[in-house]
């Protein structure tokens, strides 16, 4: 399991980021979180208002950024099967 094999399950099918309910699942899976100042390391997911506010590429970064904190904290694969047993409804899509 490695960082790329999770962006590729990530972005399969035109896939920008999971919905939000199932994106704040998967942030709450991220160990060691810290807030920093008015914010958290790693940010926290483009979910409730800013959902609306964020383009479908800033939604793929954010994710991205999520999925490269799980590989330095050593929860990548259990991430990755989240991801994958999604049902793709629970995706948000590029232009939807």
């Amino acid at each position: 399991m490695t960082l790329s094999d999770a962006l590729v399950e990530a972005r399969k099918s035109s896939r920008v980021c999971p919905q939000p309910q199932q994106w704040a699942r998967l942030y709450e899976m991220l160990p060691n979180k810290t807030r920093r100042g008015a914010g958290w390391t790693p940010a926290l997911p483009l979910i409730l208002a800013a959902w609306w506010e964020a383009s479908d590429l800033a939604k793929a970064t954010r994710l991205r950024e999520h999925l490269e904190w799980a590989q330095t904290q050593g929860v990548l694969a259990e991430v990755y099967d989240f991801l994958r047993d999604l049902p793709e409804d629970q995706w948000h899509r590029q232009g939807e």
